[in-house]
């Protein structure tokens, strides 16, 4: 077994001892090695009562060639080097600091740091691969003034990019050139970019409010110029939305996106360089789907957004992540809804975190959304820091009303521009400019799992009161058995018989209560008759709520709920109630409840709702979320019980659905605006339940599309409802035709290898091993790692929890691979297997098993210690 990491906790911070007030970089890139050298201003912290040693971080890979204080070279007996530290141990007060190291950056496949993939220079930096490049205090809260110079081959390399302002550049006679780039703003080291490549841009100009003009250039290799239109809106109307909802503006003369095939994370927020992975910003109708454009708009718009919350205002240490990072889904998140379908894009996020959010808060890397305590930092880029902490500040805004919540972020960024913050600074700035107390409300950042609410309720008739009593608790985690009450807001309404809204506090038709008690209960006087609630409104609060609804409660929410968030959730608690029922009876007394056909058919046949709402409330719960309400999950039965739904519901709408595919087609040309994905959404929803009856007449039509299709988003619904159906000559044949088409279209080939990776016949492990084999595939490319094994683990269940452990075993062979690789992906790949608390007693066995084989199998990354050995430990 590996020897055990450190543990980092929140409770040690200390300020660093030195800052640094300017960093001068040079980065001589070759193809063998790359030489940098690095001069750093610093001056003693005197906030500490006794002085501190100076300490930098690097990584053991990298070469010390040169260290020197003021000029002079300090010997080995005046520093130490142990693992990742380096202290220096005798310092005056003030020095310059010059650092000489030499990288290899071909050699770096965990694309941390400075890495060299595709024949370009890249960086990444957040949250430690600063340490990569060259010693130095890398932690979020030394901000510093950075001058970058890049020097390279000029043939190789003509374009070259750092953070800010290019302020010189020139030749050199052996053919090498260099670029000088001036970043005026401080910053962290895990902000810092670098690129040097052969591309080309496209660019446009900003204006900002205050009539200042900005630079806008998109890069990319040549082959994808015709893909960056998109995002180049995209970002132009990120920075309207900021100037016109934040009153922030843009601060530096240029604003630069880079696309990068490989690469970790989705992007990166780098001051003034973005560097995006290709799927986060290549968009053309041809090779990208209505969700990948929305995607790209939303993962530029979160980027750009950073730059005042994460850039400007920045965390003071790794355990307030959700700073910069939750805040910023919140403000993406209402982006993309003011640009497209609010309660869509409710449905959508609220989808995730019930799906996966809830399931991390439930495990056993269960942490707050501030954690206490961490081995890796990498491991905390979580969907409980992101979706979690967005929900968090979403509440906020819930309490505060969006004036006072406005106020608020006015003064959080005025108050703390230029620095480094933590959560609760970002609560103090909410508390100062509305007057309300939320000292119980920072529960929420230290607090780990789901918070549970059961609602009960009675009617007085003799005096027209109606109460509702709401208890919440919350699990034990592994880090805290017992919660303290949250401040939980719960948006209610209150519909009559004839499904009207009822006046509530104000003449609101919606109210928000205060839960701040483990029970309470509120009362609504003046009513003639029992009304039936709409709860949780618009998911108000990131909570399991239990109410006994009955069927027909639920279709008269369906019905007539206002709240178009919860007209959708009635029709997945009626689905959800149906189909466990059928699980728990499994395989017998499978019996479709009419109830949800004559629902469906209603909504269906409603020409007054918007389709992109009926093609959320006709998809039926998915496995994955069946699963996750499951207290124990039978894969079997999750999966026969869902297929089986579907086919009734196909069989029983058949000619329903049929109109509705042929109503919702168009001659016009492709456009990824809300009406026309919301056509298209309905549509292919539509096409997936007719091809489930297995009908050769409907495999014609999903060919023709296949066929016809003038965009992305047509062709791989037809081409996925093919391959996934039992036709399984038909769906050899378009995935061949859909390979020869796009094969050179890296993004397209990745949709090709999830297709497959996700189709739920027989052999599937056998032919994802062989997929891994095909020349499409590339284990040192994140996107293809994903594309293949990801998905093939965490949405072919049926295949994966095979009862032989051979999915388990298959994880567990990648992930040892990938540990020596790329730990980030490893660890990240490990999620299905620390779920085994969820499943019978024989895969609990063979899951734990795997975890304890990769345990075993040699020197571990922290990052993928730390997952095995939280799943290991994980008890009662």
């Amino acid at each position: 077994m590996s020897q055990e990491p450190q543990v980092i906790y929140l409770k040690d911070y200390q300020a660093p001892a030195y800052s640094v007030d300017k960093t001068t970089l040079r980065f001589e890139l070759y193809e063998e090695e790359t030489i940098v050298r690095a001069e750093l201003q610093m001056q003693r912290n005197t906030q500490h009562a006794e002085p501190l040693p100076l300490q930098l971080f690097g990584h053991e890979s990298m070469e010390l060639l040169r260290l020197a204080v003021n000029g002079g070279v300090l010997q080995q007996a005046e520093y130490s080097r142990e693992g990742e530290l380096l202290t220096l141990l005798d310092t005056p007060d003030q020095l310059t600091l010059e650092i000489v190291t030499r990288i290899e950056p071909q050699n770096n496949t965990s694309l941390e740091g400075l890495y060299k993939s595709d024949g370009m220079f890249c960086t990444q930096c957040e949250a430690e691969g600063f340490r990569r490049i060259t010693f130095y205090p890398d932690r979020p809260d030394v901000l510093s003034v950075f001058t970058t110079t890049v020097e390279a081959e000029q043939s190789r390399y003509p374009v070259l990019l750092s953070n800010g302002n290019p302020i010189a550049r020139g030749q050199e006679e052996d053919g090498r050139h260099w670029v000088t780039w001036e970043d005026p703003f401080p910053k962290p080291a895990y902000l810092f970019a670098l690129v040097a490549g052969d591309l080309e841009h496209i660019e446009d100009q900003f204006t900002t409010a205050s009539g200042r003009p900005v630079e806008l250039k998109i890069f990319a290799e040549k082959k994808d110029l015709d893909k960056l239109d998109y995002a180049m809106q995209s970002l132009k109307r990120s920075m309207t939305w900021d100037e016109e909802v934040y009153g922030r503006e843009y601060d530096l003369d240029i604003f630069m996106i880079v696309a990068v095939d490989f690469f970790n994370m989705g992007a990166m927020e780098n001051k003034g360089l973005n560097i995006f992975n290709t799927s986060c910003v290549l968009a053309n109708p041809k090779t990208t789907t209505d969700a990948a454009f929305q995607r790209v708009e939303g993962v530029v718009a979160h980027e750009y957004f950073h730059n005042w919350s994460g850039n400007r205002v920045t965390c003071r240490d790794w355990f307030q992540l959700s700073l910069k990072e939750g805040f910023t889904v919140f403000r993406d998140a209402e982006f993309s809804a003011d640009m497209n379908s609010r309660t869509v894009k409710r449905i959508e996020d609220v989808t995730l975190l019930r799906t996966a959010q809830f399931a991390e808060d439930a495990g056993p890397m269960a942490h707050p959304v501030r954690p206490a305590s961490f081995i890796e930092i990498s491991n905390f880029y979580t969907l409980t820091v992101y979706e979690k902490g967005a929900e968090v500040v979403r509440m906020i805004h819930t309490l505060l009303g969006p004036e006072l919540f406005r106020k608020g972020s006015d003064l959080y960024f005025d108050r703390h521009d230029g620095k480094a913050v933590t959560t609760d600074d970002f609560v103090d700035a909410m508390e100062d400019a509305s007057g309300r107390d939320l000292s119980q409300f920072r529960r929420w950042y230290s607090q780990a799992g789901t918070p549970e609410l059961q609602v009960e309720d009675r009617f007085d008739e003799s005096t027209g009161v109606y109460q509702l009593t709401v208890r919440q608790s919350c699990p034990g985690t592994p880090d805290m058995k017992h919660k303290q009450p949250f401040h939980i807001p719960l948006a209610l309404g209150l519909l009559d018989q004839q499904g009207s809204d009822l006046p509530l506090d104000g003449g609101q038709t919606t109210q928000v209560l205060d839960l701040t008690e483990s029970e309470q209960t509120f009362s609504f006087e003046g009513l003639s008759a029992k009304p039936v609630p709409s709860l949780l409104r618009g998911f108000s609060a990131p909570v399991k709520l239990s109410y006994d609804y009955s069927r027909d409660e639920l279709l008269f929410l369906m019905a007539h709920d206002s709240d178009g968030f919860n007209r959708w959730d009635a029709s997945q608690k009626l689905a959800v109630g149906i189909m466990q029922e059928l699980v728990a009876a499994y395989p017998s007394q499978m019996q479709l409840d009419q109830r949800l056909v004559d629902a469906y058919r209603r909504v269906l046949t409603d020409e007054s709702l918007d389709p992109a709402m009926v093609a959320q409330i006709l998809t039926l719960p998915s496995e994955a979320y069946l699963a996750e309400l499951a207290d124990v999950v039978d894969v079997e039965a999750i999966h026969e019980v869902r297929q089986f739904i579907r086919r009734q519901l196909a069989k029983a709408l058949e000619s329903e659905f049929l109109a509705t595919y042929n109503s919702h087609q168009t001659l016009e040309a492709y456009r990824p605006d809300a009406s026309e994905v919301a056509r298209r959404s309905l549509k292919n929803l539509a096409l997936s339940y007719l091809v489930a009856l297995d009908n050769e007449a409907y495999l014609s039509l999903a060919q023709s599309q296949f066929a016809d299709a003038d965009n992305m988003t047509d062709q791989q619904a037809a081409l996925g409802q093919v391959v996934h159906s039992d036709f399984v000559e038909a769906g050899q044949q378009v995935l061949a035709k859909f390979y020869d088409q796009w094969q050179h279209e890296s993004l397209v080939v990745n949709q090709w290898l999830a297709v497959q990776a996700s189709d739920v016949k027989e052999g599937a492990l056998e032919r994802v091993v062989a997929l891994m084999q095909h020349e499409a595939f590339d284990m040192k490319n994140p996107n293809k790692v994903r594309s293949v094994i990801s998905v093939f683990c965490n949405q072919n269940l049926l295949n994966f929890h095979r009862p032989d452990g051979s999915g388990y075993r298959f994880l567990a062979d990648q992930v040892i691979e990938f540990n020596r690789i790329n730990p980030q992906i490893a660890s990240r790949l490990l999620t299905p297997l620390t779920r085994w608390k969820k499943y019978d007693a024989d895969r609990q066995a063979l899951m734990k098993a795997e975890l304890g084989r990769i345990m075993d199998s040699g020197e571990l990354s922290k990052d993928v210690y730390e997952v095995v050995s939280k799943s290991l430990a994980a008890v009662e």
